[in-house]
């Protein structure tokens, strides 16, 4: 993938902003997002680059934001190659305890997000050939009454309702599956001490967007070792 430009939801910390910095190191152009712009901010004045970095104020669950960040790449750069669908968080309230209004926000960042972006992204992937990823969970690992495991078997269904969709349009599709990464998702809690870092998960996402023309690569599941599932 050479000279090639990508857009990352939810991308001011985490896989995501280091996925950026991974495709920056490249030579790549990279557009992305985050819903708070004083962190927005501060990652582009961290990441540099800042004539092949573009930063966008959006809500990846907002079709409005999503509709305008893509239609705002590919008028910055020029064209779209890869939207990489990385936006996504955890409540930390589980079915049957908990405030059920924290789910609603999770739920449609989650699932709806990628649709949305999909849905904005498609046409331009399309005239590049290029390639959408979604970001997963490694295992689908399931524990008692928690809904973001839930909303996470849903991005794997819709993984693959696009690949169906896509791929007759000359659009890749690849679900990317993390196991325990050391990223600010955890929110305080306790990380494991077999956790990766982002960077692995970085390195896999650039791996599916190297790919060339005419393959079309599914899934990719990266755990740490010593996970149990």
């Amino acid at each position: 993938m050479t000279g090639k430009t990508v857009l990352i939801t939810g991308a001011t910390s985490g896989i995501g902003a280091r996925t950026a910095r991974s495709l920056l190191d490249r030579g790549h152009r990279v557009a992305v997002t985050g819903r708070d712009e004083s962190r927005l901010k501060t990652f582009l004045d961290e990441a540099g680059h800042p004539d092949r970095l573009l930063g966008l104020v959006a809500d990846a669950a907002d079709w409005a934001d999503t509709e305008s960040a893509v239609t705002q790449t590919v008028a910055h750069f020029g064209a779209l190659d890869a939207a990489v669908a990385n936006a996504g968080f955890m409540s930390g309230d589980s079915i049957g305890a908990g405030d059920p209004a924290s789910w609603a926000p999770m739920i449609l960042t989650n699932v709806l997000g990628p649709a949305l972006l999909a849905h904005a992204a498609l046409p331009h992937l399309e005239a590049s050939g290029g390639r959408l990823v979604l970001i997963g969970v490694a295992g689908l690992k399931n524990s008692p009454g928690n809904l973001y495991s839930a909303t996470k078997w849903a991005t794997t269904g819709l993984a693959e309702n696009l690949r169906l969709l896509a791929t007759s349009r000359g659009v890749g599709v690849t679900l990317v599956n993390p196991g325990m990464i050391n990223t600010p998702f955890w929110g305080g809690a306790d990380v494991p001490p077999f956790a990766l870092p982002p960077q692995p998960i970085a390195e896999a996402i650039c791996f599916a967007l190297d790919q060339p023309p005419g393959v079309d690569l599914n899934t990719l599941t990266i755990r740490p070792l010593g996970q149990p599932a």
